[in-house]
């Protein structure tokens, strides 16, 4: 029996519980001295360029500054009829590729309804299964709704997908399957990940660079490589590698980073850190 609406499982945590606070809480990551430094301040291009956004998945007071950038650039821009937000699973719970398929998201700031025609046929194409399990206590696609609901204020819907798989074949065929299916579609894709994770300050930084190097250059399969030969322990590889992969092939110019930085940077201490980044993939 499908679930016609998802709670939220870290509102109260990962981010506030309450509307009107939780609201003020994305404008301080918009404002602070890492993050944009500007609330949104509406759509001034005509056409949407990007095609995916690479942006991180923690409390909003380590990683909602640097989050803050992404949602930044893209609120320039028309909003998409969907969002594609694919995260990975963290509580190794449900389905190798695991697809919510109906109803709602709810956040204190109010739902989001699942693009349950899209998430269909991504199902009947072979690569996910429909498996709500996976998502009721996964974070890493729920942190980022509140940012979209905060910057597009009409409505979109969107497609939550969950990969506990994260190799490069995996990535490689979801999306394939998903440029296929988001072709004729006005879609942004959202690949949810942090970096490296309770690692000495210097140390993040330099083993993220080298899997940044990769991002940049668009190349998912060095991207797994260089994950394995300096252990990162990035938590999204699959996600990243997945819209990488897509965004080629939906004809991907650029992948600019936008801002990297750690909870050492942020708001925390820098002898343990964790790594953040916010990247937007253009036409």
């Amino acid at each position: 029996m499908r679930l016609k609406s998802r709670k939220p499982y870290v509102a109260g945590s990962f981010y506030d519980g309450e509307k009107e606070i939780l609201k003020k809480q994305i404008s301080w990551c918009f404002l602070h001295k890492i993050g944009p430094k500007a609330l949104p301040s509406g759509i001034v291009k005509n056409e949407r360029e990007v095609i995916s956004l690479i942006s991180p998945h923690a409390g909003y007071i380590y990683s909602g500054p640097v989050a803050a950038h992404g949602y930044y650039y893209i609120s320039r821009e028309p909003v998409p009829e969907v969002v594609v937000i694919i995260g990975p699973n963290h509580t190794g719970i449900g389905a190798g590729v695991a697809v919510w398929c109906e109803g709602d998201w709810e956040t204190p700031l109010g739902k989001v309804k699942v693009d349950s025609e899209l998430a269909n046929m991504l199902v009947k194409e072979g690569v996910a299964e429909e498996d709500e399990s996976a998502h009721i206590y996964e974070h890493s696609i729920e942190v980022q709704i509140p940012f979209l609901q905060f910057i597009y204020q009409s409505e979109f819907k969107i497609l939550p997908i969950c990969m506990l798989l994260q190799d490069y074949e995996t990535s490689y065929e979801l999306g394939k399957t998903l440029a296929k299916l988001l072709s004729n579609k006005s879609a942004l894709m959202i690949a949810s990940t942090d970096f490296s994770h309770y690692v000495p300050y210097n140390e993040a930084y330099r083993r993220d660079s080298l899997a940044i190097d990769c991002i940049v250059k668009m190349d998912a399969k060095s991207l797994e490589r260089i994950i394995m030969k300096e252990n990162i322990s990035m938590c999204g590889p699959g996600p990243v590698m997945t819209v990488l992969e897509a965004s080629k092939i939906l004809g991907a110019k650029e992948c600019k980073r936008l801002c990297y930085a750690t909870s050492g940077d942020t708001s925390g201490p820098k002898n343990e850190v964790v790594g953040y980044g916010s990247f937007v993939i253009t036409k």
